[in-house]
C-alpha cells in the first residue's frame, strides 16, 4: 500500500464504502460542460482536476466500484459505487491519467478549476458567471 508520507489527497464515495488515494499533485482541474459529465453528476457541470493513473490508489471497497462505458464514447468511463451510486475517479487509459471529481474528494485538493471546457454542449439553463477561460470542446479549442 505504500507509505502514508506519499499520501496527498483522500477520497470517497457517499456512504464511506469505497475509499481512495492520491499520491501526485493533481496537474489541472476543469469545470467539464459535456453531456456526459452533466448526466454523471447531475449537475451543469463536473469539477474534475486529474492525476496519473499510477496515482490513483484504492484503500477500502473496491470491490464495490462500478464502470460504464457509453458505446459510442471513445474515452469516456463513469465509475461509479455500486453501493451508493457516488461518482468516483476513472482512469482514461488513452491520456494516462485519472480523472477525479472534486466532490469525491475528502481534503482540500490546493486548486480551483482553471477553466470551462466542452461550454458548446452546455445545457441552455447553464449561465458560467466566472472569468475563468472558456473553450468551446477539449482544452486549447477555440484558442
Amino acid at each position: 500500500m505504500g507509505d502514508m508520507t506519499d499520501v496527498l489527497l483522500r477520497g470517497s464515495c457517499l456512504c464511506g464504502a469505497i475509499r481512495y488515494e492520491l499520491t501526485h499533485a493533481p496537474s489541472l482541474s476543469v469545470c467539464c460542460h459535456c453531456s456526459r459529465c452533466r448526466k454523471t453528476s447531475g449537475t451543469a457541470f463536473a469539477a474534475n482536476l486529474f492525476v496519473p493513473l499510477e496515482a490513483l490508489r484504492y484503500i477500502a471497497g473496491a470491490e464495490h466500484l462500478r464502470s460504464f462505458k457509453p458505446p459510442e464514447a471513445e474515452r469516456f468511463i463513469h465509475a461509479f459505487c455500486g453501493i451508493c451510486g457516488a461518482t468516483l475517479p476513472s482512469d482514461n487509459q488513452a491520456y494516462g491519467l485519472a480523472v477525479v471529481p472534486m466532490g469525491s474528494l475528502d481534503d482540500d485538493p490546493g486548486l480551483s478549476p482553471r477553466a470551462h471546457i466542452w461550454v458548446d454542449s452546455r445545457a441552455p439553463w447553464d449561465t458560467i458567471t466566472d472569468d475563468l477561460p472558456q473553450h468551446p470542446e477539449a482544452l486549447g479549442s477555440g484558442s
